[in-house]
């Protein structure tokens, strides 16, 4: 948990969490904040098995996944590949294309072009291309005269993508399960701020759309989840503009490592299905490998 990302915050929180839990099923639990040790406090503790709560860049972009099949310690989540692919956006949409799935338009420039001129017309969101959790998003709105003003702490290159009008869902994937559909629901844009601090946002679940809609969202997540070679649990997004039916259904992108609180996204749909936070965290331990 922990670690040095840019969310590092949430990891925290996901940590501590998941720890409560697994100690409420049974588990011995050392809670371990990833730091330049992590490597030797991990031979010191020796774990049967490590839960993988860290968010964003080392925890999740394949990094720490590496080090643990080198020591041979079993871990949650997805493996080193398919974490480095779906950390990397422009990537994993490249896979996602091949394979039919929708994606809007996009493309990776330096941030001092992004700054300097319009890559695309607006609406466009500009983002970094491996950060999750809505750090460092932009917003370029239609008829905008002016690029974005960048942060000075946005990375070298970053991402320029159509923004997608409309409804944000999300599918979480357990194992070979596609579970449900939420919708999220926010008073304006869905950024760090919505995602995390108290009534930033809320969640309709199971999400009030279409049938035909609702299946097509379960079975893209699922469709995602295997082609990246997933493994555990990861959560898809999407945005559906709801005027244009199916054609206005778009796949943002897969998380491999998605919040662990009781009531983040995943294991609240874990909970519509009847699995309790612990025994959701206990899935997740009894799943772990190495190899994946």
């Amino acid at each position: 948990m922990g670690g040095p990302s840019a969310e590092r915050e949430v990891s925290l929180s996901s940590g501590r969490e998941c720890a409560a839990a697994l100690r409420g099923e049974g588990f011995e639990v050392v809670e371990l904040d990833a730091g330049p040790d992590l490597y030797v406090r991990l031979l010191d503790i020796k774990p049967d098995v490590v839960f993988n709560a860290l968010h964003g860049r080392w925890g999740e972009d394949g990094c720490v996944q590496g080090l643990l099949e080198w020591l041979r310690i079993p871990y949650t989540h997805s493996g080193v590949l398919a974490s480095a692919l779906a950390m990397d956006k422009q990537r994993s949409k490249a896979a996602f294309r091949i394979a039919g799935l929708p994606v809007a338009e996009s493309v990776i420039e330096a941030k001092s072009e992004v700054a300097a001129r319009h890559m695309m017309e607006p609406p466009y969101v500009v983002k970094p291309n491996n950060e999750g959790s809505s750090v460092g998003i932009y917003l370029v709105h239609e008829g905008a005269n002016t690029p974005p003003k960048l942060a000075d702490d946005m990375p070298e290159l970053v991402m320029v993508e159509q923004y997608v009008a409309g409804r944000e869902l999300t599918v979480t994937v357990m194992g070979d399960r596609a579970l449900t559909v939420t919708e999220i629901m926010t008073d304006g844009w869905y950024d760090y701020d919505a995602k995390y601090k108290p009534g930033g946002s809320w969640h309709v679940l199971p999400a009030e759309i279409p049938q035909d809609i609702f299946d097509l969202c379960m079975g893209f997540a699922k469709q995602a989840h295997d082609l990246l070679g997933c493994k555990g649990v990861s959560r898809t997004d999407f945005r559906w503009d709801d005027s244009k039916g199916a054609e206005g259904l778009f796949l943002l992108e897969t998380n491999t490592q998605p919040g662990m609180t009781p009531t983040s996204l995943a294991p609240e749909q874990g909970a519509h299905c009847g699995i309790t936070f612990g025994l959701f965290c206990a899935w997740m331990v009894e799943d772990a490998s190495c190899d994946r």
